[in-house]
């Protein structure tokens, strides 16, 4: 049994933005936040309920957040899930643990990673999302004839990403890793079409580069959002990767 409450994280003159929160019916093993996908343009925090049920029952509470999509631009975003964060902070009765993680899926994913690396957070999941707007914007002639502009040109809010070189760093997490980072699991299927498996790859070089642990995962077969990433086996392994690190934090503080 789930117990689903939604509360408003932010109140702004545009409009607050709401959170549910899925607690387990037995003691939280920690507090994971889930940033849905959708090309930081489309989605809400409804849209991946089995997904989100399926982490719950493996006791943890799973928050889910909306946050500002295009046209809002980074760090926008990126402010809504450090909120998120704040306000999780502020209620730990509510949520069940102090102990809280990041969990995102393609641009859920960037979020989470860009989150994770600015904010305190025990540990980051990024499941098929990517790490560097530089390669993701490359292209050739044809290709920017004939490609619609893609999810890093909503999620930077201007036409030709390349012609704000310090933007795209700003908003790439492979330029944002440090030493003292939480740790990471990536997950990366090896038929993604849509982000290149080796933009996951990148995260995990530059992570392990400056002495940040990091675990690689790679779904043979997967493409992007594919069904095997909501098996149960996989379902299990980023629900352990929580749980192991939660743990351990705990026994180190």
């Amino acid at each position: 049994m789930t117990t689903v409450t939604t509360h408003a994280y932010v109140e702004r003159a545009s409009g607050s933005l709401l959170l549910d929160v899925h607690r387990p019916d037995r003691p939280s093993a920690g507090v994971v936040v889930y940033l849905h996908g959708g090309g930081f343009a489309a989605g809400d925090r409804a849209m991946d309920r089995p997904r989100v049920e399926a982490m719950v029952r493996h006791g943890l509470t799973v928050v889910v957040p909306d946050y500002r999509l295009a046209p809002a631009a980074f760090p926008d975003p990126v402010d809504d899930v450090l909120e998120a964060l704040a306000w999780i902070g502020d209620h730990p009765d509510e949520v069940g643990s102090t102990r809280i993680g990041l969990w995102g899926a393609s641009a859920g994913a960037v979020l989470a990673g860009l989150a994770g690396l600015r904010g305190t957070v025990d540990a980051v999941v990024s499941w098929f999302g990517f790490g560097d707007i530089t390669t993701v914007a490359a292209r050739s002639p044809l290709e920017e004839a004939l490609l619609p502009p893609g999810p890093e040109n909503a999620l930077l809010g201007v036409d030709d990403v390349r012609a704000h070189p310090d933007l795209m760093r700003a908003a790439s997490p492979v330029h944002q890793v440090r030493a003292d980072a939480p740790p990471f699991l990536i997950a990366h299927g090896d038929r993604d079409r849509m982000v290149d498996e080796r933009e996951g790859r990148r995260l995990h070089d530059a992570l392990t580069a400056v002495g940040a642990r990091s675990t690689f995962v790679v779904l043979g077969g997967a493409g992007h959002e594919d069904p095997a990433f909501d098996e149960p086996t996989s379902i299990a392994m980023t629900a352990a990767f929580f749980t192991t690190h939660f743990i351990r934090q705990e026994e180190t503080s």
